[in-house]
């Protein structure tokens, strides 16, 4: 990187393309950047980087007009500088943004583009040779300078005779003289021309000086005009420290071989405008006495920081935050019961729930304007994902766990809620927050108490047809630019994607298999196309069939055939009678955050010392059940006559057990699976088959009582669509069959139990040995 002592730049270079200002060589400048090219530049580049080298950027200025800019990289300017990124700051306020300080090295020039995205990469030539920056300002001119020592030390003097107009109490201004003397000559139009208030068309004029003598040239005239100023402002009033300090902009560091200069204060005049602005928003935001008066503290040390302190980013960021904050707005409540039904029932099939709910919130709201748990007045949509550490409402709560600890959805503490970042009340009790989860069993218990849950099973495959066909059909047809005359799936089509091709609590995979059967029609349609325009260039006359593809015959129906070279073989096949041709194999039924699934259970035995295995990454309930099972089989062996392998009647008389659950990259735990193991264990026992049409569900005491467990609807919809005709489910759950829709309780054969006795004597053909269904078993009886 350096090179005969001077500074070598990279001879290629990522280039930044920015709207705010000229960088000139020994300037230091701050940058926001928020453009896709230039975010992929700080993030892959900057951030990334681990040498002095991978700092380096080349910086452009961008003179497309910013109302009209777009995505397309404009004309490059001719000319760039150099620099070395020597802070980054990011924020996600209001937007996602980078505020980026960056020094000033040489100028450069553009030999060629190499890329363009994901961030401009270009092959430069460097033109400013540092090395040979050495003579000093203060030296004199001698005979052998010609041209340039007389222009570079006319500069001088002029600089000289504008800062002794300065008062030099002033620290800024005595700064600037000592800075003055110590720099080579050579680098005074550059350093002057950044320092001093220039326009940035002026400052592009001295950039694109390349030869020395034309940047003095170009340079002077600015300096002399501000003299020019400095002695008509001292005609007309006395000059004081406020007024001098509007004369200069000085920007805080610059870097040169061998040499380097702070500043430790700037010039307010740059960024006074802005700072006049802001605090005009502050004043006009309406936010309440106690708010108001920490905005003002901070602006106030806000005027009073350079630019390129760290902690000014941090709080010009806080204060827009500030001001950008809802204090005292809210949207007008739309509350007509009968629209919003409508406008549910169309964008949204099923979800019964959901819909009843908003529809109840809103008919009291029609009859109390105010609510505790339940009163927004402000319905503008945020997104927020809680799962992901990203929050764009408060800042410093920045993860789920800090809205947590905060408890901001407690209608008693959420009027006045302080997060992290703002450190001040705010307001939220008006605010209708609804989320979405998975699953429950990850959200904290003192977050969830304050919540109000609504539980939204899966579909059932005719809900998923009916989907399908209102609104994912047309969606994809949409984005793939065709049309219902182009495109036709029949409903027995969509059932077989459903039912073959995905295993699913929604419809995500469907829609994805949609999207992939318009994919492959879109080709054909637009082959049909290109073959259509081509055919009416060609001249009539004899051609050759086998020369051309005839153009598809409209609407392009999707068969059975149609689906399987489009979307491969089926992935999922009925496969309940097939893994049912041994002993010890039963279906259990489970749940999963993304709906009910089938799982089988398998077992087998061979001589050993009567030991137990178990595999399929179970939780510890899940063992525990299958030790209890064990237990209870071996406690009464002898009711269903159940025999070890060598006839004992100890069913683990020198017999080894493995029990396994298949999918064994996947953790499952829970209690639901007793009764599928029992059943499974006496299956192997007794060496007769479980029905290939049942599954089951459900918790078991060393007692033989079945126990109630969750999830019902989710697991009957999951046996539904695996072809199961009977599902045993604990008795205490025959109230959720309510829920279930009126088809799937008509096809399926509901067996409640509230004994292993019942589970066993529905699982097999024709009951099981030793099994009576008027056996009585004790109650437990209350003693409270």
């Amino acid at each position: 990187m350096t090179s005969g002592g001077g500074i070598q730049i990279p001879s290629r270079l990522p280039l930044l393309l920015t709207h705010e200002g000229v960088l000139l060589p020994g300037s230091t400048v701050r940058f926001s950047v928020d453009s896709p090219r230039n975010m992929h530049l700080v993030s892959q580049r900057l951030l990334r980087g681990t040498s002095l080298k991978s700092t380096i950027i080349g910086v452009i200025p961008n003179t497309r007009d910013p109302e009209h800019d777009t995505d397309d990289l404009p004309t490059l300017h001719k000319i760039g500088t150099a620099g070395i990124a020597v802070q980054v700051v990011g924020s996600n306020w209001p937007k996602p943004h980078y505020t980026l300080l960056i020094t000033g090295l040489c100028r450069f020039s553009v030999s060629s583009l190499l890329k363009e995205r994901p961030f401009v990469l270009a092959e430069v030539e460097q033109l400013d040779k540092l090395e040979q920056y050495t003579t000093p300002a203060t030296e004199g001119v001698t005979p052998s300078d010609g041209e340039i020592g007389e222009l570079s030390q006319k500069f001088y003097q002029a600089a000289v005779q504008l800062l002794g107009m300065l008062d030099m109490s002033v620290p800024v201004v005595a700064k600037f003289r000592r800075l003055l003397d110590s720099l080579p000559r050579e680098t005074l139009p550059d350093v002057v021309a950044s320092m001093i208030r220039t326009s940035n068309k002026e400052k592009l004029q001295v950039l694109d000086a390349v030869s020395l003598e034309e940047r003095f040239k170009k340079a002077l005239p600015m300096l002399t005009r501000q003299i020019e100023g400095l002695k008509l402002l001292q005609k007309t009033r006395k000059m004081g420290p406020d007024n001098e300090k509007r004369v200069l902009s000085v920007r805080k560091g610059g870097v040169f071989p061998g040499r380097q200069f702070n500043l430790d204060e700037e010039d307010e005049d740059d960024d006074g405008d802005d700072t006049a602005s802001l605090e005009r928003k502050v004043h006009g935001a309406n936010m309440p006495e106690a708010a108001l008066r920490v905005c003002l503290k901070e602006l106030k040390r806000l005027k009073k920081m350079p630019q390129s302190m760290p902690e000014y980013a941090l709080t010009r960021n806080y204060l827009d935050l500030m001001v950008e904050l809802p204090w005292s707005k809210s949207t007008k409540d739309c509350l007509d019961i009968r629209a919003a039904r409508t406008l549910l029932d169309n964008d949204h099939y099923a979800m019964d729930k959901p819909k009843r709910r908003v529809l109840e919130y809103l008919a009291v709201r029609q009859l109390k304007t105010s609510l505790k748990a339940l009163a927004p007045r402000s319905r503008n949509v945020k997104r927020l994902d809680l799962g992901e550490s990203q929050l764009h409402c408060f800042r410093g709560a920045c993860d789920q766990s800090d809205i947590r600890g905060q408890q901001v959805l407690d209608p008693e503490q959420n009027h006045s809620f302080t997060d992290h970042y703002l450190n001040v009340a705010f307001d939220l009790s008006q605010v209708l927050f609804i989320a979405t989860a998975n699953t429950t069993a990850t959200i904290p218990p003192a977050l969830l108490d304050r919540m109000e849950v609504l539980q939204v099973p899966g579909y059932t495959q005719e809900e998923k047809v009916e989907i399908a066909h209102r609104h994912l059909i047309p969606n994809q047809l949409e984005q793939h630019g065709l049309t219902p005359q182009q495109l036709h799936i029949p409903q027995d089509t969509t059932q077989d994607i459903i039912s073959r091709y995905t295993r699913e609590a929604g419809v995500r995979s469907l829609e994805r298999k949609l999207g992939a059967i318009c994919r492959a029609v879109a080709v054909k349609v637009a082959e049909g196309h290109r073959l259509t325009k081509t055919e009416a260039l060609i001249p009539e006359g004899p051609t050759e069939q086998g020369d051309k593809a005839v153009p598809p015959e409209m609407p392009i129906v999707i068969d059975h055939i149609a689906l399987k070279d489009i979307l491969g073989p089926p992935l999922f096949e009925m496969e309940v009678s097939e893994r049912f041709t041994l002993p010890g194999v039963a279906l259990g039924l489970v749940w999963t955050p993304l709906g009910g699934e089938i799982m089988f259970v398998e077992a087998s035995r061979m001589e050993g010392e009567g030991q137990l295995t178990l595999t399929g990454q179970l939780g510890d309930v899940m063992k525990e059940s299958a030790h209890l099972a064990i237990s209870w089989l071996r406690a009464n062996a002898k009711t269903y006559q159940l025999t070890s392998m060598v006839g004992g009647p100890d069913p683990l008389e020198g017999t080894d057990i493995h029990l396994h659950f298949p999918a064994g990259a996947v953790t499952k735990d829970g209690p639901s699976a007793g009764v599928t193991i029992v059943t499974c264990l006496a299956s192997l026992f007794s060496g007769r088959l479980v029905r290939s049409d049942v599954a089951m569900t459900g918790e078991i005491t060393l007692r033989g009582l079945v126990l109630p467990v969750g999830g019902i609807k989710d697991k009957v919809l999951a046996a539904y669509r695996a072809g199961v005709k009977r599902v045993i489910l604990p008795k205490r759950n025959e109230k959720d069959l309510e829920e279930l829709p009126a088809n799937v309780r008509a096809d399926l054969d509901f067996v409640t139990a509230g004994n292993l006795d019942e589970v066993l004597n529905a699982a097999f053909d024709g009951g099981f040995p030793g099994t009576a269904s008027t056996r009585t078993h004790h109650q437990l009886t209350s003693k409270l």
